[in-house]
């Protein structure tokens, strides 16, 4: 009798954390980046207002969009591949049994021990060996298409009401400096925050946020200035 003893791996956390940073990141700094550009076009507050709510709702909505597409996509893919095994493993049985075996001797088995374990996983669950092994699909990590539309809409419309919120209660003399420097500690604690649930270092994760990051809002602000005086 085997005793699984737990373990947390942070690896497993990369799906969703990418997906959530991501989203909140753009949101972030794509409406940060256009409050700060039409600001400096010296556009009024109920403009600038009126900008970033657009922002706010085109980039969720262009999120959730792009990341149903992409993972659809991905799951038509993954069927595709699945129904032409189906077939293969009622074909071309014997082979199968060698494709799997094969893989196994790869990886560092010998070949009598390999044949013996494609020969059991393909007793217990032919397709679902072949998918995992052959294929890399794996059912924990099945697309879900909508979930992740909403999920990526979701993400990116929490991390742009920050800077947002920031622009509707600033006033206007100082709006420019308080929305960049608000965004930028948004966004080294956000890069912190993704680096500690995976692990990794905090420091170097919210610095590598921030400088790029300030390097957009910067370089939309100049755009928005330069413009703002040739209008």
């Amino acid at each position: 009798m085997f005793v699984r003893h737990r373990e947390i791996h942070h690896s497993g956390r990369a799906g969703w954390l990418r997906a959530a940073v991501l989203g909140a990141n753009d949101g972030i700094l794509s409406t940060a980046s256009l409050v700060l550009g039409v600001a400096a076009a010296h556009a009024t507050h109920a403009n600038v207002l009126v900008a970033g709510i657009a922002g706010l709702t085109a980039g969720a909505m262009s999120m959730a969009a792009g990341e149903y597409v992409s993972v659809h996509s991905q799951a038509d893919t993954e069927q595709a591949d699945l129904a032409r095994e189906r077939v293969e493993l009622k074909t071309m049985n014997k082979a199968e049994h060698q494709e799997l075996a094969g893989i196994y001797v790869q990886r560092g088995l010998d070949e009598p021990l390999a044949k013996q374990v494609a020969e059991q996983l393909m007793a217990h669950d032919a397709l679902g060996s072949h998918a995992r092994d052959e294929l890399g699909i794996s059912k924990k990590a099945k697309p879900r298409p909508i979930q992740a539309a909403l999920s990526s809409a979701a993400s990116f419309a929490v991390g742009a009401a920050l800077p947002l919120l920031v622009a509707v209660f600033a006033p206007a003399a100082i709006l420019i400096p308080l929305v960049f420097g608000t965004s930028l500690a948004f966004l080294a604690l956000l890069g912190g925050l993704a680096a500690r649930a995976g692990g990794a270092g905090v420091m170097i994760g919210a610095l590598r946020v921030t400088f790029w990051g300030a390097l957009a809002m910067g370089v939309t602000a100049a755009v928005g200035a330069l413009f703002g005086t040739m209008a």
